[in-house]
Parts: C-alpha cells; sequence; structure tokens
C-alpha cells in the first residue's frame, strides 16, 4: 500500500493552484488509472481502482476467472487452476482469483504515459469548472487583482486565480491600473478555449452600474425602487431612469442620499462619471423634459411615427439641454428612445434662414452636426464665436469659416437686394 500512496503523492503536485477539489482529482486517478490497467492487460480485462480520498491512496486489483488446465481461452479474464494454487493452495476450479497489482509491474515508460494522460484531464476538468462557474457569473461584478494592465487591456485574476480580461472597450479613458493594483468589473462574456476559458468582463457596461447601484442603495437591491434603464458615456456621463410602486420612497432622493453619500461611492468608481437619475414615467412629454434638466422646455412636439421630438427653448437653455460635447442630448435620446431635437423658441424670424435652406451649399452632414449644438438658422452660427463652434462641433477650421463665409455672403446678398430694391423704388 505504500507503494501506491507513492504514487498520490508523485501526482500531488497536479493539485497545486488547481480550481479542483481534492475528491474530484481522485475520481480522475481512479479513471486514469483504470484505462492503463486495460491498456496492460487487454481491453476485456476485469479491473479494478480503489481511490480512498480521505487517506488519499489508491490500490489495483485484476479479477480472473480459474480454469482447468488446457482450457484457458482468454488470458485477459482466465487463469488456469495450476497457477492459481501457486498463489493460494484452496482455490478450486470455477472460482475467482483477486491479484492486488503493484507499482513495480508498471513500467518507467507507463508512468510517463499516465502523467500525461492526467495532465491532460485536469486541464480539461478545470477549463470545464471555470466555465460553467463563470457562466453563471455573467452580469455580476468580480474583484480581483491587476497582473497586467495596457491602455488597450488589462488581466487580472479573482481571488481563486483565476483570470479575466478587460479589453479596451470595456476600459473607462480615465482608468489607471498597475500590477498589484485591486479592480472590480463585472462579467459580460465567457467562452470555451483549447486549454482554458476566456472571460472578458467591463467596467462600462451599463449592466456595471447598475450591479454598483444595487450595492449601494438597499431600496435598488430589494426591489422596492426599479431601475428601467442605464444609458453612459463611460467616464464622463450617465443617466438612469428609475421607478418606485411605493408613494413612501423618494426614488431620486433614495439614490443620491443625504448630501450625496449613497451615489459617492458609484461615481468614485467611475472614476467622476457625472450621474443623472430621473423619475421614470411612460408620458412621453414630462420623460424628456426630465432627462433634459438643468434645462428648461417651453414646449414640445412629439412625433410617434418617427420616435422623434422637438423641444423648443429659449436660447440660454439649449447649451445646458446639450451639454458638454452633446453628451446630454444624446443620453436623453438614448435613455427616452426617442430622437430629440432641441430648437430655439421663436427661431425662424422672417429675417432669419433655416439651415436647411443651405443644403446646395452646405453638406448635409455638416448642418446635422450643427443643429446637434442647437444651431437651427444662418443667424443662430453667426451668433457664436468662431473658435466656440469649431469647439463645440470638432469641425475643421477650414470647414467653420467656409460654413461662415456662406452664410454671411447669404444675409450680404439679401441685405443687397433689399438695397437696390429700395433705390429703384425712390
Amino acid at each position: 500500500m505504500t507503494e501506491n500512496l507513492n504514487l498520490i503523492d508523485t501526482f500531488s503536485e497536479f493539485k497545486e493552484f488547481k480550481h479542483i477539489d481534492r475528491e474530484a482529482l481522485m475520481h480522475i486517478l481512479e479513471d486514469i488509472f483504470k484505462q492503463m490497467l486495460l491498456k496492460k492487460y487487454g481491453a476485456n480485462s476485469n479491473v479494478n481502482v480503489i481511490v480512498n480520498v480521505d487517506k488519499g491512496d489508491v490500490e489495483f486489483q485484476r479479477f480472473l476467472e480459474i480454469v482447468e488446465d488446457g482450457h484457458l481461452t482468454d488470458e485477459c479474464t482466465q487463469i488456469e487452476l495450476s497457477k492459481a494454487v501457486k498463489i493460494e493452495p484452496d482455490f478450486e476450479v470455477g472460482e475467482e482469483l483477486c491479484e492486488t497489482i503493484l507499482l513495480k509491474d508498471f513500467g518507467r515508460r507507463d508512468i510517463i504515459a499516465l502523467r500525461q494522460s492526467l495532465a491532460a484531464k485536469i486541464a480539461e476538468y478545470e477549463k470545464d469548472v471555470v466555465f460553467h462557474k463563470y457562466e453563471k457569473k455573467i452580469g455580476d461584478i468580480v474583484t480581483g487583482t491587476v497582473v497586467h494592465a495596457t491602455r488597450k487591456e488589462i488581466s487580472f485574476v479573482d481571488e481563486e486565480g483565476i483570470e479575466l480580461v478587460i479589453k479596451k472597450t470595456g476600459i473607462i479613458p480615465r482608468d489607471f491600473y498597475k500590477k498589484g493594483d485591486p479592480i472590480r468589473a463585472v462579467v459580460v462574456k465567457v467562452e470555451p478555449k483549447t486549454n482554458s476559458a476566456f472571460i472578458e468582463a467591463s467596467r462600462t457596461s451599463p449592466v456595471f452600474l447598475e450591479r454598483l447601484m444595487e450595492e449601494e442603495i438597499p431600496e435598488i437591491y430589494d426591489g422596492l425602487i426599479v431601475i428601467k434603464n442605464i444609458v453612459r458615456i463611460p467616464g464622463e456621463r450617465a443617466k438612469i431612469a428609475v421607478e418606485t410602486f411605493d408613494d413612501r420612497i423618494d426614488p431620486i432622493g433614495a439614490c443620491v442620499g443625504m448630501k450625496g453619500s449613497r451615489i459617492h461611492g458609484v461615481v468614485r468608481e467611475l472614476r467622476e462619471e457625472n450621474i443623472d437619475i430621473v423619475n421614470y414615467t411612460s408620458n412621453i412629454e414630462l420623460y424628456v423634459a426630465r432627462v433634459l434638466n438643468p434645462a428648461k422646455i417651453t414646449s414640445l412636439t412629439i412625433d410617434e411615427e418617427n420616435k422623434s421630438v422637438t423641444a423648443f427653448m429659449k436660447p440660454d437653455q439649449i447649451s445646458l439641454a446639450i451639454g458638454k460635447n452633446g453628451s446630454n442630448i444624446r443620453l436623453a435620446s438614448k435613455l427616452t428612445g426617442y430622437e430629440i431635437e432641441v430648437v430655439r423658441e421663436n427661431a425662424i424670424a422672417e429675417e432669419d434662414i433655416e439651415l436647411k435652406e443651405f443644403e446646395d451649399e452646405i453638406d448635409t452632414w455638416i448642418i446635422d452636426v450643427l443643429r446637434s449644438i442647437g444651431c437651427d438658422t444662418g443667424k443662430s452660427v453667426l451668433s457664436i464665436d468662431r473658435d466656440e463652434l469649431i469647439r463645440r462641433t470638432d469641425l475643421e477650421e477650414e470647414t467653420i469659416d467656409e460654413v461662415i463665409n456662406i452664410i454671411r455672403k447669404e444675409f450680404q446678398d439679401d441685405e443687397d437686394e433689399d438695397v437696390s430694391t429700395s433705390l429703384n423704388v425712390n
């Protein structure tokens, strides 16, 4: 038995740092040993492997039917009486002999092959264990330690040493990690690989924000407040629509907490990402008004067929509605599911010209960019400083200069025409 126990010790290295428990290892050993015995003594052999999980030892047995001398038909399953009685004198024909097999009965090649088979079997088992474990964790937050970090990819391991990867699209722009740093992310994908499972995590997914909110806000975790939708520009801004059916609960107040105590932890984890929380409502007019906050809407029109909304507001409210680089209106459109356009109240005066009238001279996509920052008429473009236009639209200087010249020329031509008409009348 000592020799067999040593065999278990020889293979104990496979258990170290593997995601496999002792009992599972013993079952794998039993299967591998049995295959080895069948290969050595024949596929029809009646063999048995006894693994003692508690003691960590193993015993091999081979069973042979005792037959009369000269009547041997299968050496794999039978033994002649004359040979059997040398082992035990009381044996008789028809009885079964149990032969104990020792390590010395195996050669060095057998042991090497056994080790290779065991390594492959454990690797396959480990891959399946990790895959099925993390398949159930999709959508959950995992905490780990960074092992490698670049701008394009971050690798980290969980408490069991399982590796996860965050691709570039899952990294918040302000994220900065180095080896050894703690990190949190949400599991978004698990795929089987040849030798392992590929586990992808993300810090930019809306689900990551949702799970953070559940951790920080008990009412969300308990289901008293429901998150209807989340949209994000990672590291910059996010909007969350919440709803509650308990009139005693103020959903926004509960999410924010006293002096922002609850939401602060979430904001800090997301690299100071601004988070707007709004009360969800099926009333689209009220919903749009809420998601465009802090801008105040004067009136709006809804096109249900095209899922679009035109919001009219005073000139000083347009920049608030659009937000930095158009982030507020872009997120508002995603949150509501309606394409939102903001227009100045009483924008189209008789002496002004809608931007669409310039489509023959200015590309449509440029006009769309200008409208996205609240400029829907010629004079609304000219009312903004050139450098400010470049900054807000992110268009080339030459493009902005050309647009300004085209619009100015149009108004200049109109003025010249008015003067000419006036002179002719006189």
